[in-house]
């Protein structure tokens, strides 16, 4: 890319916060070299990667990146054989951990989010928690070798110490000495040349013996290392040379360790700026409040609601631009300080930051194309003089432009043809903005020139712009206005300043005609276009409030369905308990029967069958449907010797005879005429191999059957009901309740269950399942 592109639209400002944002001097060297890339694929992982940091951002806040130090010298020092000191260690120990840490970080996110860019850089990331073991084992927080860093250095300091004791001890007496006292100067020990001292009057300085090592500047005062502590002395410092070369073997050993894993840490400190690199670009992203944007390698570029990166987002006037679609050449016309020099510039620069995989300053879905070279020839549109050189300045630049540019290539010219006659220069600007239309470049040029507005009109691949001006305030709102040319505004303005009417109406009559009916057009041109965009705004608003509508309907309607099914649960449980009343009822009406069966002998007339079954319908629930449609036998081919369901009663019954509309049917003992329809035929199949026939009821048959408080004949009907039931549900265990009481009712039962023919065998119940008052009953 062009530097001095770069340098006109200020591309440097960005990656100067860029570089603020990093944590790292990695991450600071990576942002610090950014530039455009010029192939979309390299773009879009860019950007993608940039979303992750986004993502890890919105989800984490920060990342862990602190206690990263720049140890790649040091690295290369122990790589080739040199020794770190250890402050250098001690950085390589914390990076290390830094590293572990951040790796953590980022897989166990990853776990959570797909973000494969920066998963795929923590797993390049080091650990090496043995070298930074070794590392803290042997220096300490203050970059101190530890006297455990080797048995030789821990003896060595202890025989320093011992020694360091000796000489104190020595010295301490001669200055606790009546006699030396009035000798010395102070009666303190002090360090001269590595040696321990103490300060001797100069006239006594032959009283001690020993070594002068130092005088002090008056000269009153002799620093002298007495007789009895040089051989100490000597020895001490013996043992520091000893210590140091033992510091000096541990700090090669360590820094060989250090060594041995170059490579992986120079990999690894590469991917930790490059992850420093991402979260800053995120970072930055979030400063700018700014969007991914889409990014094409067409040519086509669409901006909303952009503002300049540079600029307080907040305070800035936001542009809506587009461009490549169904035009290359966007021609902007306006007055000065109208902001068309910040829309160049914002166009150009949002190009380069999206093109570097930043997010920019816009709103979500602006679209940016990737192009193979952007140019610029910006100058000072502020400038009231232009003198030949500038001109000359800005021809060799678009000269330049000219040359270079083609269809993949984005070229920003302001002020076009300016600095020389107007005539000349309105028509070289024509020119040049032809030859680059034909070329088919992407082009965005300012100027003050009415004939670049007519070119506009002339070419399908042209379209006017303008920077709106607000006549009232005699201010510029910054606004741009696509498909409407710009108007100087000479005479609104100078009216709104004062200047006499009769001076406008005279400079008016001097105009063309054709030029006031120009600049009328215009203005209406205008005045549609802030319709249209008030009237957008409108619409957007109101399509805005309708789905906020639409939403609160959506959720007034789920929440009426829940109510609804709330409801219908609860009338589903009435119903239920209508039917267990009915089925009490009935089962009442059964027991009559059986009790007249077995007082009469079976005689039973036929009005006393027809009272008894007009109170079994009137136990039936009203209006009662069942769920699950049944084939009755009005809907059978009926035949006789058929077994069938009386669904009034629930009983199984056999068919004797079949007649219109109405059948004979055995239930146990009793003969009945029953109509068709509540008859339901069962279709009887074998099961398995005891010859049992099983089939499943319409309800759920219950595990267990409460026989509390009936008589042992009631109980041995209600029983003998049951376990069909049981049976005919494929049940193979039971419970009967029958209660302690007296037991006889539990005498009762079991008798009857010694003879039923589908019990298997019986039992009472253990601990948990009721004791005494409960029977299991196995089925066959």
């Amino acid at each position: 890319m062009n530097q001095r592109v770069l340098r006109v639209l200020e591309y440097h400002k960005i990656v100067e916060q860029l570089i603020r944002q990093a944590s790292t001097q990695m991450g600071k060297e990576l942002a610090g070299q950014l530039q455009p890339f010029a192939g979309i694929d390299v773009v879009q992982q860019a950007l993608a990667a940039t979303e992750e940091g986004r993502m890890v951002y919105r989800l984490k806040g920060l990342v862990p990146l602190g206690g990263i130090r720049d140890i790649r010298q040091a690295v290369k020092r122990a790589a080739v054989g040199g020794t770190l000191d250890a402050k250098g260690l001690l950085d390589v120990a914390d990076t290390i951990m830094a590293s572990r840490r951040l790796r953590k970080f980022v897989l166990d996110l990853a776990e959570q989010q797909p973000i494969p860019t920066l998963q795929r850089l923590a797993e390049e990331l080091f650990e090496l928690r043995p070298l930074e073991e070794e590392i803290r084992a042997a220096i300490d927080d203050n970059g101190e070798v530890v006297d455990d860093a080797s048995p030789e250095l821990k003896s060595v300091r202890n025989q320093i110490r011992q020694t360091q004791g000796r000489i104190r001890e020595r010295l301490d007496a001669i200055l606790r000495s009546p006699e030396s006292q009035k000798m010395l100067q102070e009666a303190i020990v002090t360090i001269r040349n590595d040696r321990y001292c103490i300060p001797v009057k100069v006239e006594h300085r032959g009283a001690f013996g020993g070594i002068v090592h130092d005088q002090s500047a008056s000269g009153a005062t002799l620093f002298i290392e007495p007789a009895v502590v040089v051989q100490l002395n000597n020895s001490l410092r013996e043992l520091e040379l000893q210590e140091r070369r033992e510091v000096e073997r541990i700090l090669a050993r360590l820094s060989g360790l250090v060594g041995s894993e170059a490579d992986v840490l120079q990999s690894g400190l590469a991917a930790l700026g490059e992850i420093d690199f991402i979260m800053a670009k995120a970072q930055l992203a979030h400063q700018m409040k700014a969007a991914l944007p889409a990014v094409n390698d067409h040519g086509r570029i669409r901006l909303k609601r952009a503002v300049h990166p540079l600029l307080e987002r907040d305070k800035a006037v936001p542009i809506d631009v587009r461009l490549g679609d169904d035009f290359n050449l966007l021609i902007i016309t306006g007055p000065n300080t109208g902001g068309k020099t910040v829309t160049l510039k914002t166009i150009g620069l949002l190009t380069l930051m999206a093109m570097s995989g930043l997010c920019i300053p816009a709103d979500e879905g602006s679209e940016i194309s990737v192009f193979a070279e952007v140019f610029a020839d910006i100058g000072d549109e502020q400038s009231i003089e232009q003198s030949l050189s500038t001109f000359s300045s800005h021809m060799t630049h678009i000269i330049e432009i000219l040359e270079k540019a083609d269809s993949r290539s984005l070229v920003l010219l302001d002020e076009l043809g300016a600095g020389t006659d107007p005539a000349e220069g309105a028509a070289l600007a024509q020119a040049i903005l032809d030859f680059l239309r034909k070329r088919g470049v992407k082009t965005v040029a300012t100027t003050h020139y009415s004939e670049l507005k007519a070119y506009a009109y002339s070419h399908p691949e042209a379209i006017n712009a303008s920077v709106e001006f607000d006549v009232e305030s005699l201010r510029p709102t910054y606004r741009l206005l696509i498909g409407v040319p710009g108007r100087s505004n000479a005479f609104a303005i100078s009216e709104r300043l004062g200047l006499r009417k009769e001076i406008i109406e005279d400079a008016k009559s001097r105009m063309h005609a054709d030029n006031i009916q120009v600049d009328e057009l215009i203005r209406r041109l205008e005045a549609n276009q802030l319709q249209a965009e008030r009237d957008r705004r409108e619409a957007a608003e109101l399509r805005k409030e309708t789905e906020a509508l639409r939403a609160e309907l959506e959720k007034e309607r789920e929440q009426l369905w829940q109510q609804q099914q709330r409801l219908i649960e609860r009338a589903e449980e009435e119903a239920r308990e209508i039917v267990r009343k009915a089925e009490r009822e009935a089962q009442s009406i059964i027991l009559e029967l059986r009790r007249i069966r077995q007082q009469e002998g079976a005689n039973v007339k036929e009005h006393e069958l027809i009272e008894l079954r007009k109170k079994l319908e009137e136990a039936a629930p009203a209006g009662r449907e069942r769920r699950v449609q049944r084939k009755t036998a009005e809907q059978q081919e009926l035949r006789t010797g058929d077994t069938v369901r009386v669904l009034t009663f629930n009983q199984k019954g056999t068919v004797l005879e079949v007649g219109a509309g109405e059948a004979l049917v055995q239930i146990g003992s009793i003969k009945m005429k029953i109509k068709l329809s509540d008859l339901e035929k069962i279709e009887e199949k074998k099961q398995d191999t005891r010859g049992m026939v099983k089939r499943k009821s319409d309800e759920p048959t219950r595990l267990e059957l409460d026989l509390r408080g009936a008589t042992v004949e009631e109980a041995t009907y209600e029983i003998d009901r049951y376990l069909d039931s049981a049976v005919m549900a494929g049940l193979s265990q039971v419970s009967i309740i029958h209660g302690k009481g007296t037991g006889a009712l539990r005498a009762g039962v079991h008798e009857f269950l010694k003879k039923h023919p589908q019990v298997r065998s019986f039992r009472i119940g253990e601990h948990g399942e009721g004791h005494t008052g409960v029977t299991i009953v196995t089925l066959k």
